[in-house]
């Protein structure tokens, strides 16, 4: 499986935890927020876009499988609760 990973600029406060965890795949720009690589995140590296998609203060972050040709990607949520 393959993924990419998709940031909601509505959701994005600009924290850049994200560029930290991944700079191989996310840079920031001048303000601060997230300039995602439209590439697919190689495997030895899903561990790391895992971790920054979850780490997310924002919850802005998210995994899109990538599609065999032919396919609907599909979007991997990650929920937190709120106590």
């Amino acid at each position: 499986m393959s993924i990419r990973i998709r940031v909601n600029p509505i959701a994005c406060a600009g924290h850049g935890l994200c560029a930290e965890l991944l700079p191989e795949r996310i840079a920031r720009d001048e303000w601060g927020y997230p300039i995602v690589s439209d590439e697919p995140v190689p495997p030895g590296m899903l561990a790391l876009a895992r971790r920054a998609i979850s780490d997310c203060p924002a919850l802005a972050l998210m995994a899109e499988e990538v599609p065999q040709p032919g396919q609907r990607p599909q979007i991997q949520r990650k929920l937190r609760r709120t106590a």
